[in-house]
C-alpha cells in the first residue's frame, strides 16, 4: 500500500510499472518517497514562515498546506517529464530548466527553516537592532522638542539674570548707606544725617523693586517650567507610542535581514542540504541507467507515435482519393442531357417564382 502511494508520488505509470521487476518498482517508489518528503518539508518550512507573517497558527498551516501541495505537484511534474533516452547530453539539457527550478525551490524551503534553527541568534541580533532603533528614535524625536526646551530654559535664565542684576544693585545701595552711617565713605561723617536718609530711601526703593521683580519673574519662571514639564510629558508619550512599532520589528523581512548578518557557512550548509533533497529525484533519474520501465514506456510512445502517423497518412490519402473521385463524377455528369434538362427546368421555375414575388411586392407598394 505504501509502495503504491510512493509510486503515485513519483508520477510514473502505475499500470506499466506493474509489468516491470520489483527492483524497478522499488526505484520509482524511492523517487516518489523523496518527492513526498520534500513536500512535507516545504509544508513545515512555509508554515513557520507564514506564522511569522500572520501570527496565526491555523492561517499559517492552511497556506502552508497549499504551498506544500504546490511543491509536491512541481516535483512530481519535474520527475515524471524527464525521459530516459540513450543521449545523456540531451537528457541533461532537458533537465537543466528543472534543476534551476529545483534550486529556486530549495532556497524558498531552506530559508524559513534556517530562521527557525538559528532563532536564538536571530533574536539576539533583532534585540540589538531594536535597541539601536530605540535610541535613534529618541534622538530623532528629541530634535523636535530640544530646541523648544532650550529656548524656554534661556528665558528662565534671562529672568533669573534680571533678578540677579537687581539684587547686585540693591546690595550696592545697601553698602553705600551703611558706609555713610559708619562714616567710612560718602561725607565720612559718623551718624545718620540727611545724606544717610537719602541713600537709605534709594536702597529701600530698590529693595521694593527687587521684591516686586522677584514676584513677577517667579510667576513667569513657574509658567515656563510648566511648559517645559508639558513638553517633557509630551515627549515621553510620543516615545511610548512609537515604541510598540519598534517592538514589533520582528517580521519575516527583519528576520531574513538578521539572518544575513550571521556567519554564512551554517546557512549555506543547510541550503546545500535542501538542494540535495530537492534535486535528488532529478539527479537519480539522470544517473540511473535506462531501466525496464523506461524501455517499455519508450516502446508505448513509439507505438502511439506510429499509430498517429499512420492515421494521419490514411486521412490524407482518403481526402485525396475522395477529391479525385468527386472530380471524375462531376466530369461524367457534364455529358448527361437528362440531368441538364432537369436542372434547366428547375431553374426556370425558380426564376418564375422570383418574378411573381417581386411583382406582388411592387403592387402592394403602389396601393
Amino acid at each position: 500500500m505504501l509502495q503504491k502511494f510512493f509510486i503515485l508520488c513519483s508520477g510514473a505509470d502505475a499500470d506499466l510499472l506493474k509489468t516491470c521487476s520489483k527492483g524497478e518498482q522499488n526505484k520509482y517508489a524511492g523517487i516518489g518517497a523523496t518527492v513526498f518528503f520534500t513536500a512535507v518539508m516545504a509544508f513545515i518550512a512555509s508554515s513557520y514562515a507564514l506564522f511569522t507573517v500572520f501570527d496565526n497558527v491555523y492561517a499559517a498551516m492552511f497556506f502552508g498546506f497549499i504551498w506544500g501541495m504546490l511543491i509536491f505537484n512541481l516535483d512530481r511534474f519535474i520527475v515524471s517529464t524527464i525521459k530516459k533516452r540513450n543521449n545523456v547530453g540531451q537528457e541533461f539539457l532537458q533537465a537543466t530548466p528543472r534543476i534551476i527550478l529545483a534550486i529556486i525551490i530549495a532556497v524558498v524551503i531552506s530559508k524559513p527553516l534556517e530562521m527557525k534553527i538559528f532563532e536564538k541568534e536571530i533574536n539576539q541580533v533583532l534585540l540589538e537592532q531594536k535597541n539601536e532603533l530605540t535610541l535613534a528614535n529618541k534622538d530623532q524625536l528629541a530634535l523636535q522638542y530640544t530646541p523648544k526646551v532650550e529656548r524656554l530654559n534661556q528665558s528662565i535664565a534671562a529672568l533669573k539674570s534680571e533678578i540677579s542684576i537687581k539684587e547686585t544693585e540693591t546690595n550696592a545701595l545697601y553698602n553705600i548707606y551703611i558706609n555713610e552711617a559708619e562714616g567710612t565713605a560718602g561725607t565720612k561723617l559718623l551718624g545718620k544725617g540727611p545724606v544717610y536718609e537719602e541713600k537709605r530711601e534709594k536702597h529701600d526703593a530698590a529693595l521694593a523693586e527687587l521684591q516686586e521683580l522677584k514676584s513677577i519673574n517667579s510667576e513667569k519662571i513657574m509658567g515656563i517650567e510648566s511648559q517645559i514639564t508639558a513638553l517633557d510629558i509630551e515627549f515621553t508619550e510620543v516615545v511610548k507610542n512609537s515604541q510598540p512599532i519598534i517592538d514589533g520589528f520582528d517580521g519575516l523581512m527583519a528576520r531574513i535581514t538578521a539572518l544575513d548578518e550571521l556567519p554564512w557557512f551554517p546557512s549555506f550548509f543547510i541550503f546545500l542540504l535542501f538542494l540535495a533533497i530537492e534535486t535528488s529525484p532529478i539527479i537519480a533519474k539522470l544517473l540511473a541507467p535506462k531501466g525496464e520501465y523506461d524501455i517499455k514506456l519508450e516502446e508505448e510512445e513509439s507505438i502511439l507515435a506510429s499509430w498517429v502517423a499512420q492515421k494521419v497518412a490514411q486521412r490524407k490519402l482518403i481526402v485525396a482519393t475522395d477529391g479525385e473521385i468527386n472530380q471524375k463524377i462531376y466530369e461524367d455528369l457534364k455529358g448527361e442531357e437528362e440531368l441538364y434538362g432537369y436542372k434547366k427546368k428547375k431553374a426556370e421555375e425558380l426564376l418564375r417564382l422570383q418574378a411573381d414575388t417581386f411583382h406582388e411586392i411592387q403592387v402592394k407598394g403602389l396601393k
